[in-house]
């Protein structure tokens, strides 16, 4: 057996010396690696032989096979280096053709989403406020009205991290939603100015996280552009104002807007908004699902025990808050289907922006 082993290495080697083309090379690997082959035949007839003689057949056998396998690689690379070579040879270079165009980068399409939003807020009178993506517990659920086991957490499951620390009810974990900026930022501003604090006109953009299944309409990770207005008689009227501004200077003039109850735990009244879809024109279609509105923002007056965990006394000031998703407005307006487009990174996709 080891005898007939060297013979088929032996006869293996010479043959693919002798082949010249991929496709002789793959009829070389049928030939003395594929399942009918003198090697595999081997292989199949070790359980026939006598149990002292196995091992050793066995190393050899896989021996040749490792051997064949490592060949047939060089060969072939060989002859793609030499199909190389005669392509640069045959080819004549004209120096004086152009060169290739230097690619430049582009901003994402949702930084350019979130760029326009956070333009138009600051032409009425908005500053950008940045705070932090790793939070605590604290900020992100007690202190917007969201007491540890209220049943609205359920519908933003957090990723939580491991501090190796005690810290009971006020883990550390990444932030679900922009609105802890608001605690931060009105903590701020108190402090600075205690007992008399000024009004406030802030948009928070940011990195939002949730442990989440990820599908077409849905991402563990997005963007969230927060915004809060407080000051002395701030009234329904106004965030209703502010928000249709906005909607007819970043969809249009002529774009209709409505207002929905709905119910978060740090806004009294709450809302959500919608426009009339800029599809359809209101008339019903896919991408409104045939209702003639597209909803773009939730929003609502800030909840007294909010302004009071910011430093801002609940009896004097009042304010809004509204919170959109940039990805979200980016898909209405460019009628993508398919909010994982944004961070697959397909070259095909981003350089439509």
């Amino acid at each position: 057996m080891l005898a007939q082993l060297d013979q088929i290495e032996q006869k293996a080697l010479d043959e693919l010396g002798t082949a010249t083309s991929e496709e002789a090379l793959q009829q070389w690997k049928v030939s003395h690696l594929g399942r009918n082959s003198p090697l595999m035949r081997a292989f199949d007839g070790l359980g026939g032989l006598p149990k002292e003689e196995r091992p050793q057949i066995g190393r050899r056998a896989n021996e040749v096979k490792r051997l064949l396998e490592t060949s047939l690689e060089e060969r072939s690379q060989a002859l793609r280096r030499s199909a190389v070579l005669q392509s640069l040879s045959a080819e004549r270079l004209d120096v004086t053709l152009p060169g290739r165009p230097v690619a430049h980068g582009r901003l994402h399409p949702t930084t350019l989403t979130m760029r326009q939003i956070i333009s138009v807020f600051a032409e009425m009178g908005f500053q950008v406020y940045r705070s932090r993506e790793v939070e605590l517990d604290e900020f992100n659920f007690q202190l917007l009205n969201f007491p540890p086991h209220h049943p609205a957490r359920e519908m933003q499951d957090s990723f939580y991290v491991d501090t190796q620390s005690e810290r009971g009810d006020n883990p550390v974990l990444l932030r679900t939603h922009t609105s802890p900026g608001q605690i931060r930022a009105m903590r701020a501003i108190a402090a600075m100015y205690p007992g008399d604090p000024p009004p406030v006109r802030l948009v928070l953009p940011g990195m939002s996280f949730r442990y989440e299944q990820v599908t077409s309409r849905s991402e563990i990770q997005f963007n969230q552009i927060e915004g809060l207005a407080v000051g002395k008689r701030i009234t329904m009227g106004d965030l209703k104002g502010t928000l249709s501004d906005f909607a007819r200077r970043f969809f249009g003039q002529n774009v209709r807007s409505r207002f929905r109850a709905s119910h978060f735990p740090f806004t009294e009244p709450s809302a959500e908004m919608d426009i009339e879809c800029f599809v359809c024109q209101g008339a019903g279609c896919p991408v409104c699902k045939r209702t003639g509105w597209l909803e773009i923002l939730g929003c609502g007056m800030v909840h007294p025990t909010v302004l009071a965990n910011g430093g801002y006394d609940p009896q004097t000031y009042t304010g809004f808050a509204f919170g959109m998703g940039p990805e979200r407005i980016a898909m209405l307006r460019h009628r993508i289907d398919d909010i994982r487009y944004f961070y697959a990174n397909d070259l095909r996709f981003l350089e439509q922006f």
